[in-house]
């Protein structure tokens, strides 16, 4: 495929923020039936935001790198808050689209930003996914703790994902021979633009705070949904 149409979240990020409409991207999964993402809700403000996401905002202060940015709607609401935001994303339309908003901003994995230190890291909308299996976790957790400053804060979110192997009695059926049930993969499409497959983790919160004392770093629980979907802030122990 052309480079060119491997950036489905890029080129329905520019859609939108020209056109005011975009067909909606379509999320497929090895594990789940498709998905749909409307490509609005990448735009959505302060109020049309979930409890997770507002509560991280609030906690927010000092330079704050937003990781994922997609429309940097985060860095976007911070800005006036915070003493500096940082967008990065590896999506050139999205990187073309924050730069047009005036806010800082990096093509870059995680991985590939090195050699800056932030008091808050900002990873959302299942942010921990990134990281993309639980092996590649620990790995994760210890780059972000080099771009963290001393007394600095990671504020990021998963999902406890058993629920979806319970039966009717409510017992988890687990291959104990198998991957970590949290392990997933996605490709996201829009129009004729078809990402590659990618790596996805769904982390526990108890298997996260277990992963990440093994490199130094303490996690608390903040709050948590009716879907076993939990904001979690990360920090040097």
């Amino acid at each position: 495929m052309e480079e060119k149409l491997k950036d489905p979240i890029g080129q329905a990020i520019l859609d939108f923020a020209e056109f005011k409409n975009a067909d909606n991207i379509v999320v497929h999964s090895d594990l789940c039936d498709d998905d749909i993402l409307p490509v609005e809700y990448l735009f959505r403000n302060f109020n049309q935001m979930p409890k997770i996401e507002q509560k991280a905002l609030e906690l927010c202060y000092g330079e704050v790198l937003e990781v994922g940015a997609g429309t940097a709607c985060h860095s976007n609401y911070l800005k006036n808050k915070v003493k500096s935001t940082f967008a990065i994303d590896v999506s050139e339309g999205a990187i073309k689209y924050i730069r047009s908003q005036n806010i800082p901003c990096k093509k870059t994995s995680i991985l590939g930003l090195k050699d800056q230190q932030f008091d808050c890291i900002l990873i959302l909308m299942n942010g921990l996914g990134l990281s993309g299996t639980l092996n590649e976790l620990p790995f994760f957790l210890s780059h972000l703790k080099t771009l963290l400053k001393p007394n600095g804060k990671i504020f990021t979110d998963s999902t406890d994902i058993r629920y979806l192997y319970e039966d009717d009695e409510g017992g988890v059926w687990v291959d104990l021979n198998s991957k970590y049930l949290g392990e997933m993969q996605f490709q996201m499409e829009y129009g004729e633009h078809k990402s590659e497959w990618f790596d996805w983790l769904y982390v526990d919160f108890d298997t996260l705070k277990q992963e990440a004392e093994k490199v130094g770093l303490h996690c608390k629980k903040i709050i948590e949904d009716d879907n076993f979907h939990y904001l979690t802030v990360i920090e040097h122990l």
